[in-house]
Order: structure tokens, then C-alpha cells, then sequence
């Protein structure tokens, strides 16, 4: 008989065969967490995300994400409206604020959209108006920049303010503002019982909202009604007509700086016109001889090649030597000068007109230039025979 042949364990037979997924262990776990880190990225990134400063929407230290939030932890529908399109697509009532930041990217024509849309608001809140967009609030000489220092108190009969301490690193002040005020002006300013300018716009990052009692200030600038329409205009809304000029760049006091200063001109030139008097004549210290100025010009001609003024010269003289010889008139016109030389003298008044009239030819060489003197000469001897 044959012997039968021995039997192999079964638990040797399953570890010397490995099964699939123990030998993709390590890959399988290396996925499973590239998926468990996805998801999570994926479920920390859902909501809108900015970088706009002063956004709603924006977590960085310039955004305001952290009172936006708050407000809506509060029971306040925070709406942002990016743009004015976006703007005008939201309904406005009396039970809704409108809070504008990044006033500076406001344009004349949005600048009418935003006011046409808002005035059913039940308050329009401008946050950082600075130099000129204030005026166009209506906060006329507003918008100097200051600094609060280690906090500035509320100091006004506002009960929305009323104990509170604003601290931010620079702010935007109003001369004729209510609340936080300072030797150049109050961080808060109501030209109207609709309308509010609020300066200190750090206030309302959150880098900056933590500090004294900005938080506080912020949550009751902005929280009084139900409805908070945030509005960050943009500069693609802008249209050409919205252009700055160099006027509104120049401060308000350069208009009147000039006027004061023609103003100061004038009375200068007067004032030195009155102190010389009237021109007074005295006598030269030497005698200088006509021939000698009569010379001089005649070099000053030749040299700068003026031909035609010594040309005009010339007949200009000998008219007026003409005019007196005749008994015309130191002030007869030179056609009447003409004619009357042709009369005299026989010739015709086109060949005496090109010798003296004001349309005489402009002589083109100096040779040329002295054969008019001697041809006016010679009519001048002509007329002194007859």
C-alpha cells in the first residue's frame, strides 16, 4: 500500500498566499486620507469668500466679516450688494439701513443711482468719507485726516454712543460733526436725520473691531433696523463722464487762496505805480550826434540782414522830408504824398508809388537796398528844383 501523503496546515497555506487587501494596505490608507482631507477642505471653504477691503464676505484683517456676522447673529438680514447693479436689484424701504463703504470709488453717476435708490431708506450710512466725498454729503470742509490716540470718548447726547470709547489707528473727522469730537472735528456727522458719515472706518475690520469699544459702536451704527444693506461700490460701474478733473483733486481753499492773492497783486502794482509818480525827463549825460545814431542803425540793419525795415525806414523819411517840402502836413497820408510828388514832378504815380507808397518792392541785396536810397535821393532833388 501506499502511504498517503501528509496533510498541509490550513493557516500555513493563508500566510504563504497574502490576500489583495493586505498587500494594498498602505495605498488604501493614503487615499482614504487625500479623501477625509478633500472633504474637509471642501466643507471649510462652502460660503462666499473676498478680498475686497471692507467686504462683508472678507476674513482677512482688512475685511469685515466678523461684524457682518455678528449682526446676523443678532437678527439683522445682512444683505451685500456689490455694485450698483446689485445694488438697485435689492429692495430698499424705510425698515432698511444702507451702510456704503469705500466711498472713494463712488462716481457722479452712481453716486445719483445710490442717492435715487435710497431715498426710501430709513438711513443712509457713509463709512470713511474722506476729503470731497464728504462735501458731496454735505459735510462741506470734512474729511481731514486724524488720529484718535489711545481712544476718544463719545461726548454726545447720541444714546447710541453714549459711554462708549472709539480707538483706531487714523479716522476721517467732520468740523461740524456730533459724536467723538476733537480739536479738527467729530468722528460722527448727521448733515441729515437720514443720512450719517461715520469716519473711523477701521472700526469695522476685524483686525481693528476688538479694541476699546469699537465692536459696540459698530453693532449700533449698523444694527438699528431689522434689514442692513451692505453696498461696496465698484469701480467697473464707473462710466466716462465720471472722470476726475484736477479741480476736484485741488483742496477747497486753493479758489479763494488765488482770488486773495490777485487781490494782493493789484493793490501791490498800485501801490508801486503811485509811490514812482509820473516819468520824468532828464538830459543825457553826453551829446550823441544824429549821424552817430544814424550810423549805428544802418550797422544794426546790415548786420541782422533786416532789409525791409531799412527799406520802410528809408521811404518812411522820405515821405515826411516830401510832405513838408510840398506844404502837405506832417500827417498826410502817403497816397496823397504820391500823387502829389507825380504832379510836380511829371512822372507817373505807379513809378513814384513804387519809390514811396507802404506796397514799395522789399530791396532782395544790399546793392539793391542802396540803389533805393539813391533813386529816393534823386526824387527828392527833383522835387526840390520844381
Amino acid at each position: 500500500m501506499t502511504a498517503p501523503a501528509p496533510a498541509t496546515p490550513s493557516g500555513a497555506a493563508a500566510g504563504a498566499v497574502p490576500g489583495p487587501l493586505k498587500r494594498h494596505r498602505s495605498t488604501l490608507a493614503i487615499l482614504i486620507g487625500l479623501l477625509v482631507a478633500v472633504a474637509v477642505a471642501v466643507w471649510l471653504g462652502t460660503g462666499t469668500r473676498t478680498v475686497t477691503p471692507m467686504d462683508p464676505d472678507n476674513p482677512g484683517p482688512d475685511g469685515a466679516r466678523a461684524v457682518a456676522q455678528v449682526l446676523g447673529d443678532q437678527g439683522v438680514d445682512v444683505l451685500a450688494a456689490r455694485g450698483a447693479d446689485e445694488l438697485e436689484a435689492l429692495d430698499v424701504d424705510e425698515q432698511t439701513t444702507v451702510v456704503v463703504v469705500l466711498p472713494e470709488y463712488l462716481g457722479t453717476s452712481t453716486l445719483e443711482r445710490l442717492r435715487a435708490h435710497t431715498a426710501d431708506a430709513h438711513r443712509l450710512v457713509v463709512v470713511g468719507a474722506g476729503p470731497g466725498i464728504s462735501d458731496t454729503f454735505g459735510a462741506a470742509g470734512g474729511g481731514a485726516e486724524a488720529t484718535l490716540g489711545a481712544g476718544r470718548d463719545a461726548e454726545c447726547a447720541d444714546p447710541r454712543f453714549e459711554g462708549l470709547t472709539l480707538e483706531v489707528d487714523r479716522s476721517f473727522v467732520y468740523p461740524r460733526g456730533t459724536c467723538f469730537p476733537g480739536k479738527a472735528g467729530a468722528v460722527v456727522a448727521e448733515p441729515d436725520e437720514r443720512l450719517t458719515l461715520f469716519g473711523a472706518d477701521q472700526a469695522l475690520t476685524n483686525d481693528q473691531v476688538l479694541r476699546a469699544d469699537n465692536a459696540a459702536v459698530a453693532l449700533r451704527l449698523l444694527g438699528q433696523d431689522d434689514r442692513l444693506v451692505w453696498y461696496v461700490p465698484s469701480i467697473d460701474d464707473l462710466v466716462g463722464g465720471d472722470g476726475v478733473s484736477l479741480a476736484s483733486l485741488l483742496p477747497r481753499w486753493v479758489e479763494p487762496g488765488l482770488a486773495l492773492g490777485l487781490v494782493a497783486l493789484v493793490a501791490l502794482v498800485v501801490w508801486r505805480a503811485r509811490r514812482l509818480g509820473p516819468l520824468a525827463t532828464e538830459p543825457l549825460p553826453v551829446v550823441v550826434r544824429a549821424v552817430e545814431t544814424t550810423r549805428s542803425l544802418g550797422r544794426l540793419y546790415r548786420r541782422s540782414g533786416d532789409r525791409a525795415h531799412a527799406a520802410s525806414s528809408l521811404r518812411r523819411a522820405a515821405r515826411a522830408r516830401l510832405a513838408e517840402r510840398l506844404r502837405l502836413g506832417a500827417g498826410a497820408p502817403p497816397d496823397a504824398v504820391v500823387r502829389e510828388v507825380a504832379r510836380r514832378t511829371g512822372r507817373s504815380q505807379d513809378e513814384v508809388a513804387a519809390l514811396l507808397g507802404l506796397t514799395g518792392g522789399v530791396p532782395s541785396s544790399d546793392r539793391d537796398l542802396i540803389t533805393l536810397a539813391n533813386e529816393l535821393a534823386k526824387l527828392d532833388r527833383e522835387v526840390r528844383r520844381t
